[in-house]
């Protein structure tokens, strides 16, 4: 455990992990050598001169007063060690999956991250702070105690060791009939957890229909799985529980069975046999407390591995050699690219000029959002590839990339803090005046000079003090002061109301000026600003051009324009857009 715990976090722990193995080690044997003093000072006490008892029960408390020293050395290393893996794995885990594809997050990987971040490191890097004195202890210890008794009496030594491999063979059972269980056991608290949280986040929606009984049978249902697989996996630990303690426990009977036996034999005398119980009955408590530590170790192994599988995970390659783009143009040059099993893009081509304005329209889930997706690097390209300025965006780093780069979406996530804060969250070192600019810009001067506290009004989590309108327009002023030359919009007035659309749609006109500017919206009005339209439908342009040319064709376009044209509205457009 102790080598994948520092694959995890890289080879620069090894040395305080290390060492700090070696104090708890040190620290149990100095602790069993201590007991071993127990005998002459027994044997001194219940003979003949009592008094002699003395220097033994000095160097008794001098060796308990060692280990207390060593003990409180190797508790404190193991507390600091702790601390430092702490803080190493969550700075890796954070700058793991920031480099992570955003496709690696879908499904319930984020409720998977949320607890393997909180909980499952605590609990994994918590086996230096809190479990490994113990379980060393637990080892070490006896060990040390059943040496002493080899060295003192190879009769009773046997009878001790004769308990080793069956303490063993017990831990193992126990780990092997556990493993199916505590697996089931992480799983179905994982599915009870997303119920329950499900549950909640729907209630507006299950009061509204009347099903709020269905629902919550099937959170009943999730519980009840969740309660009966802790059942299975308590019930599994009880034998290995119940079988440790019976080894303990005839491992002392045999002791005094031999005891009594080269007592009476007299090749041993009464105080050495009391001493040698007195050893044995203190090893028990160590080896009984290997069951719970065990236990403790089992799930703090398996929260490793999880951390290890996601650590193992291969990030987006950076280049060795960046290289930095000319122009900001963009082209797709025979992109394919697929979501698991289904293909999203193929073979598709498109460019956009620098200062150029192409509208992308289709139907839902034709790959419009994806092409935004691939400009930012969210993922790579199967096959083709996706330049910028004549450069592949896989040769670009990250960070270069990035910063040629503003993004809008439709769903907006605000960070809870306050509007400034969020805004700034484009360019952190913008000074007041270029922060004001950008607002005014995107009409967010609006929404601050009408909410409690202004600037310094609480946006509250995700944004939800705000409306989806106001939302928009932070993000908007958000990508106005990061003043990239590289715009991506995602269907950003889609479920707007008149008022919030027309601010919004104001600060897109000039987040757009002088940008080259992806987009991807249901309101075919935008479509007409562009110098070129392109159909996309199953992952293919279908057809492409201008608009104005794509209605004369009586195509796939303009059947898609009629009917927003008689809805009032677009459904499934993309543009890119620059100053032309």
């Amino acid at each position: 455990m102790i080598r994948t715990l520092l694959r995890v976090l890289g080879h620069e722990y090894a040395r305080p992990v290390r060492r700090t193995v070696a104090l708890m080690t040190a620290a149990a044997v100095a602790e069993g050598l201590s007991y071993a003093l127990l005998v002459p000072l027994l044997r001194a006490l219940f003979g003949s001169t009592p008094e002699d008892a003395w220097p033994w029960l000095a160097a008794f408390g001098a060796a308990v007063a060692g280990c207390a020293v060593l003990r409180f050395v190797s508790d404190l290393s193991g507390f600091r060690a702790g601390t430092s893996l702490l803080r190493g794995m969550y700075h890796r885990l954070g700058d793991h999956l920031a480099r992570l594809p955003i496709g690696w997050f879908r499904g319930g990987r984020l409720g998977e991250v949320s607890v393997l971040a909180s909980q499952g490191v605590l609990q994994a890097m918590g086996v230096i702070a809190h479990l490994l004195a113990p379980f060393v202890s637990a080892l070490v210890t006896p060990l040390t105690v059943l040496a002493v008794l080899l060295a003192f009496n190879w009769q009773l030594g046997l009878a001790a060791l004769a308990a080793a491999p069956l303490v063993a063979a017990v831990q193992v059972w126990t780990a092997r009939s556990m493993a199916a269980t505590d697996a089931e056991r992480h799983r179905r608290d994982h599915e009870a957890t997303g119920r329950v949280v499900e549950y909640l986040q729907a209630q507006p929606v299950l009061r509204a229909g009347g099903h709020g009984g269905e629902r919550f049978r099937l959170l009943d249902d999730s519980l009840r799985n969740m309660r009966d697989a802790s059942r299975r996996s308590t019930l599994a630990a009880l034998p290995g529980s119940l079988g440790l303690t019976l080894v303990v426990q005839a491992m002392f009977s045999v002791l005094l069975v031999v005891g009594a036996y080269l007592a009476l034999d007299g090749s041993v005398g009464a105080a050495e046999v009391l001493a040698i119980l007195v050893l044995a009955a203190r090893c028990a408590d160590p080896l009984l407390s290997l069951a719970g530590i065990g236990g403790r170790l089992r799930a703090a192994r398996q929260e490793l591995g999880r951390l290890d599988a996601v650590l193992s995970t291969r990030p987006l390659p950076e280049p060795a050699e960046p290289a930095q783009p000319a122009s900001h143009g963009l082209e797709f040059e025979s992109v394919s690219f697929r979501h698991g099993d289904r293909r999203v893009l193929d073979g598709l081509s498109l460019s956009v000029p620098q200062g150029g304005r192409l509208a992308v329209v289709g139907p839902s889930g034709a790959g419009k959002s994806t092409l935004l997706q691939l400009v930012a690097r969210f993922y790579d390209v199967e096959a083709g590839a996706v330049r910028m300025g004549g450069v592949d965006v896989r040769a670009m780093r990250t960070e270069d990339l990035m910063a040629r780069i503003a993004i809008v979406f439709q769903d907006v996530y605000l960070f809870d803090g306050t509007i400034e804060e969020n805004v700034r969250i484009g360019r952190p070192g913008a000074d007041e005046a270029a922060v004001r600019a950008a607002a005014s810009a995107a009409r967010l001067d609006e929404v601050v000079e009408r909410l409690p506290g202004g600037w310094a009004a609480q946006v509250g989590e995700g944004g939800a003090r705000l409306s989806g309108g106001e939302r928009q327009r932070v993000s908007i002023a958000r990508a106005l002061l990061k003043d990239a030359p590289v715009v991506l919009l995602d269907e950003v007035t889609s479920a707007l109301d008149p008022v919030n659309e027309a601010a919004v749609h104001e600060g897109i006109e000039r987040l757009m000026a002088g940008r080259t500017v992806v987009m991807v919206a249901h309101r075919m009005r935008t479509v007409q600003r562009a110098d070129r339209v392109a159909f996309l439908d199953g992952g293919r342009i279908v057809e492409q051009g201008g608009h104005d040319e794509l209605l004369r064709r009586g195509g796939r376009y303009a059947g898609f324009w009629e009917i927003a044209a008689g809805m009032g509205t677009g459904v499934g457009v993309g543009v890119a857009s620059g100053e032309g």
